[in-house]
């Protein structure tokens, strides 16, 4: 009789292991293996002998051409990070931590797509029916065309779905809580969430229902987070927020149908989610324009210009390793705009703590705030406050000189639009910036923009010289 083989699998990663081992060798994270049947896990051998397939149906890769048909779910932030709407057939993934918004996000798209005549059905494995329907009834999203269901058991799912004509929009909230017979681990491993993600994506390509997976993201890697099922899906979403802020982000990380670097802005409140149409003016509601230390970034995020306000403290370090403290940029990459500002210009910030924060709890993933951050450094260092119109845009290197960044019409346009008068940019050979409404100052090197920083207090301190 064979022998029934174990194998061990990392709940974090999805890495499979022979013998059981305290820490994973491929994500290095301690105490995830856990043992699972080889006939039930990943990479298991066929239990029985396999059936001769069938022939497949060969197009011509040269045939016509075809949009994917989409249906708008009328939410024009959503619909915006999505690239246009749902896509029949598709799989869409939308995480985020637990308690962000997920739920609440998706209740009011689907109250949105029902109420234009389409059939929704929301099934959700972490709530009672008749909790899911009170909170429908707080959000105002109660439509009569949107099943629900309170289900766990992907068959029992799957038998009710073929039961009726299919939905034009499935909701399963959420992964986690998932499992199919046809593996005997626990719900939430990573073998359960693998083989119930597809499960579900088949009946969407089947059947040409959107289906739209939610996933909740953990620290303590007990419960397999969305990237098990990451590329095994078309569309991946996060929906990201801090606690203490009102506003809520849905970025788009892949995308098979549409632009994968769009975001949709919405704004948390007793009733749900509200659009932010312009996200400029939420980021900067509560700026103070007279403080040493604070530079406005001209960012693009896909298509749209944003403009969010960075902050930078700068003060004398009591410690032997000054503190380099960071909240929405890159840690890196503020360390290396120190040591352009120490090696090309002068600037001494060894002996300092430094404290920088993006304005809102809004991240910064580009390159082209370099020359913000460097400013607002620069202004806490000497004390003095930027001009309260002006915006910064641009890249530094290693060298001291500055790049251009892409997008510098519609930055320059949006600054204008909320009032800005004057732009630092990094100069660039194009006369563009002779056709937007604001002035725009365009310097080679760093160095000009600590000396015009520093001029404004009227002298060079001490610790800022003029270089080049």
């Amino acid at each position: 009789m064979a022998k029934n083989k174990s194998q061990f699998v990392c709940q974090n990663c999805g890495n499979t292991s022979p013998q059981w081992s305290g820490k994973c060798d491929s994500c290095n994270e301690w105490n995830t293996l856990v043992e699972e049947h080889q006939s039930s896990g990943i990479g298991a051998n066929p239990g029985k002998q396999l059936r001769k397939g069938s022939p497949v149906k060969l197009v011509s890769l040269a045939g016509d051409l075809d949009e994917a048909p989409r249906i708008a779910s009328g939410i024009a932030e959503f619909d915006r990070a999505t690239g246009g709407g749902f896509v029949q057939g598709s799989a869409l993934l939308v995480g985020g931590d637990p308690g962000i918004g997920k739920s609440t996000l998706l209740m009011q798209a689907s109250a949105a797509l029902a109420k234009k005549g389409h059939r929704v059905v929301y099934v959700s494995g972490e709530e009672a029916v008749a909790q899911v329907r009170l909170r429908a009834r707080r959000l105002g999203a109660v439509e009569a065309d949107v099943g629900l269901a309170a289900e766990t058991s992907v068959e029992n799912i799957l038998a009710t779905l073929e039961a009726s004509e299919p939905p034009a929009l499935l909701i399963l909230d959420s992964i986690q809580t998932l499992w199919t017979e046809l593996a005997d681990s626990a719900p939430g491993t990573v073998t359960q969430v693998r083989n119930s993600a597809q499960a579900m994506i088949r009946y969407a390509k089947k059947s040409g229902t959107c289906v739209v997976l939610v996933g909740h993201v953990t620290k303590e890697g007990q419960i397999a987070g969305p990237r098990v099922v990451e590329h095994m899906v078309d569309a991946v979403m996060y929906f990201e927020g801090e606690g203490g802020h009102h506003y809520r982000i849905l970025r788009t990380v892949k995308n098979r149908f549409g632009p994968t670097d769009e975001i949709g802005v919405f704004e948390m409140s007793d009733a749900g989610l509200r659009e932010v149409t312009n996200p400029s003016e939420l980021f900067l509601g509560e700026r103070n324009a007279s403080s040493p230390g604070a530079a406005v970034f001209a960012g693009m995020e896909g298509t749209r210009p944003v403009l969010v306000e960075i902050q930078a403290l700068v003060v004398q370090s009591t410690l032997g390793t000054p503190r380099r403290a960071v909240v929405g940029w890159d840690n890196s990459r503020l360390s290396m705009v120190l040591a352009v500002l120490e090696a090309h210009c002068g600037i001494r910030l060894g002996d300092y703590d430094v404290y920088l924060n993006v304005a809102g709890g809004y991240r910064i993933v580009e390159p082209a705030a370099d020359l913000a951050v460097a400013a607002a450094l620069v202004s806490s260092l000497c004390g003095v406050p930027l001009p309260s119109d002006a915006v910064y845009f641009g890249e530094v290197s290693l060298s001291g000189a500055t790049r251009p960044v892409a997008h510098s019409i519609q930055r320059l346009k949006e600054a204008g639009k909320l009032g800005f008068n004057q732009a630092t940019a990094a100069k660039s050979g194009k006369n563009d910036s002779k056709s937007t409404p604001i002035t725009v100052h365009e310097i080679k090197e760093l160095a000009e923009l600590a000396a015009r920083i520093a001029a404004l207090k009227g002298a060079i301190g001490a610790d800022v010289t003029e270089t080049g």
